[in-house]
């Protein structure tokens, strides 16, 4: 995420303290970046239809009776692009999420294997997706380990924020009002 003229190439597996931790805190800024995204992606998404807007005409319904029913006109219905472009921005969030997910994962790409007879095995015997002890562990952690860790710091921290801001809600106390009579029966 650098400019192109200032591009640095991380090494995967890094080979000395200070490229562990460029690559811990690129990837701990990506997951940040990628929890961001996606929230705000599906915020925006949810919160589409908020951004209709209706006009009511309710000058009906304080007139002389009988006050005709539904008393209440509507004048202007409004907002389908707000919802459009909202939701298109959303949308456009999470698409980008992906692409830092996918971009990640090519990252963590190892070396092509230039030996023939290896690279023979390696097609022959390298993956069986039915077995999860083939699967590439190693490189799903390379890509993501870090990136999971940025991404719950700061779930973290918003999860915190929103409970110091948002008040619980008060109970609820009902209060129930019973009277009951008595009469002689004749």
């Amino acid at each position: 995420m650098t400019p192109w003229w200032r591009k640095r190439s991380i090494t995967i597996p890094p080979e000395t303290p200070k490229e562990w931790l460029r690559l811990a805190a690129w990837e701990t800024w990506l997951g940040m970046v990628l929890v961001i995204l996606i929230g705000l992606g599906m915020r925006l998404i949810t919160t589409a239809p908020d951004r209709i807007i209706a006009v009511l005409d309710l000058s009906a319904c304080y007139g002389v009776p009988p006050v005709p029913i539904p008393c209440e006109r509507m004048i202007y219905r409004g907002g389908a692009l707000n919802v459009a472009f909202s939701a298109l921005a959303g949308f456009m969030m999470i698409a980008v999420a992906a692409w830092v997910l996918w971009t990640l994962w090519n990252l963590a790409e190892p070396r092509p294997i230039a030996d023939d007879f290896l690279r023979l095995l390696n097609d022959s015997f390298g993956r069986n997706w039915r077995n999860p002890f083939t699967w590439p562990w190693a490189r799903v952690l390379w890509a993501y380990g870090f990136t999971a860790i940025g991404a719950a710091l700061t779930a973290a921290v918003a999860m915190t924020i929103w409970s110091l801001v948002i008040p619980e809600p008060k109970p609820i106390h009902p209060k129930v009002g019973t009277s009951e009579s008595f009469r002689p029966s004749r």
